[in-house]
C-alpha cells in the first residue's frame, strides 16, 4: 500500500485521484437537503409535500416562512461555496469538479432517491466562488429579473444563461465552460417551469403552486 503522506502528496498533486476526491466530496456537500432539514425541523414536517415539493428556497418560501427560506438560500448557496474552496485545496483543477459535484449532489442527492432541487442557490454559490465579480453578476441579474417579473424560475433561467458569459470575462474559460454545462442542467432541471412559462400559468414568487405530482417535484 501506498503510505498516508505519499497518497496526500498525490492527491494534492492533482490528477485523476485528486478531481474524484473533489468531485466526490463536492457531490456530498451539495447533498445535503437543507430545505427539508430546515422545514423539518421547524415542525412543518415533509416540504416535498408541500407546494411543489420541491426542496429549494422558492418552495420553502411558500410555507410563509420567509426566514426558513433565507436560510435555505445562503446554507445551500455556502455548501456551493465550500465545496470549490475545499476542491481547490485537493488539486490545483478541484475547484471545477467540487463545483459540478455540488450542483449534481443538489440536484440529484442520493438520500432522496436522486431527485433534488433545481441547483439556482448551488449556483449563485459556486459562482461566487470561482469568480466574485461574475457572482454579484449572478446575484443582480437573478434579483434585477425577480423584481420585474416575480418569477422566480424566470429569473433563474436568465441568471444561468448569462452568468457564464459573465465568467468568462471576469474568470477563465474553464470555470465559464464548467458553469456553462451547469446551465444547461439547470435548464433541464426546470423543464416544467418552462412548459408552464410557455402556457402562461407558471405561479409568481410567494404564490401557491398545484400539489406535486405523485413521484416528482414541481417548482
Amino acid at each position: 500500500m501506498q503510505p498516508a503522506d505519499g497518497l496526500t502528496d498525490t492527491l494534492m498533486a492533482g490528477g485523476p485521484a485528486g478531481l474524484a476526491l473533489a468531485l466526490a466530496l463536492g457531490y456530498l456537500l451539495g447533498s445535503i437537503p437543507f430545505g427539508l432539514l430546515f422545514t423539518r425541523a421547524a415542525g412543518l414536517g415533509d416540504i416535498r409535500k408541500i407546494g411543489s415539493g420541491n426542496i429549494g428556497a422558492t418552495n420553502v418560501l411558500r410555507t410563509g416562512r420567509k426566514g426558513l427560506a433565507a436560510a435555505t438560500l445562503l446554507a445551500d448557496a455556502l455548501k456551493g461555496i465550500a465545496a470549490v474552496l475545499l476542491g481547490g485545496l485537493i488539486a490545483p483543477e478541484g475547484a471545477l469538479a467540487g463545483a459540478a459535484g455540488a450542483f449534481l449532489g443538489h440536484v440529484f442527492p442520493v438520500w432522496l432517491g436522486f431527485r433534488g432541487g433545481k441547483g439556482i442557490a448551488v449556483f449563485l454559490g459556486v459562482t461566487g466562488a470561482l469568480a466574485w465579480p461574475a457572482g454579484l453578476i449572478a446575484c443582480a441579474l437573478w434579483a434585477g429579473t425577480a423584481r420585474l417579473t416575480r418569477i422566480s424560475s424566470l429569473s433563474a433561467l436568465v441568471m444561468a444563461a448569462l452568468t457564464p458569459l459573465a465568467t468568462l470575462v471576469f474568470g477563465t474559460g474553464e470555470e465559464a465552460l464548467t458553469l456553462a454545462g451547469l446551465a444547461i442542467l439547470a435548464y433541464w432541471a426546470h423543464r416544467a417551469n418552462i412548459a408552464r412559462l410557455l402556457a402562461g400559468t407558471e405561479p409568481r414568487i410567494g404564490e401557491k403552486s398545484e400539489p406535486p405530482p405523485p413521484g416528482g417535484a414541481g417548482a
